[in-house]
């Protein structure tokens, strides 16, 4: 009986932690993002589904957040992030950062 209640409380627990991480779209058409700006709630852990729905790869950088991601065309990409502590957090599309919507933030508050 002990062993039981041992599995429950285990699996209780790993419900909890998957369900402490919330879940985010961020779309990319036309390499643009959509939306410009995303809010992330502090001290937790963010998966951010990046869809490029263009036909070519693109490529989600955030050197504040060191991260790095190739999204081939027609797919989605995950990005993981977190716990963050509140502030801005800027990302590019990598190969078009220099055009003017290929770049967002994520706010962390």
């Amino acid at each position: 009986m002990k062993n039981q209640l041992t599995l429950i409380v285990l699996c209780l627990a790993a419900v909890q932690t998957f369900a402490a991480t919330d879940e985010l779209t961020l779309t990319l058409k036309n390499h643009t993002f959509e939306p410009k700006e995303l809010k992330v709630p502090a001290d937790k852990k963010v998966k951010i589904l990046v869809v490029n729905q263009d036909a070519t790869p693109a490529e989600f950088e955030s050197k504040p957040l060191n991260r790095e991601k190739v999204i081939p065309g027609k797919s989605t990409g995950v990005i993981n992030v977190g716990p963050l502590k509140p502030g801005r957090y800027g990302f590019v599309e990598e190969y078009h950062e220099t055009e003017t919507g290929a770049q967002g933030t994520i706010v962390v508050e």
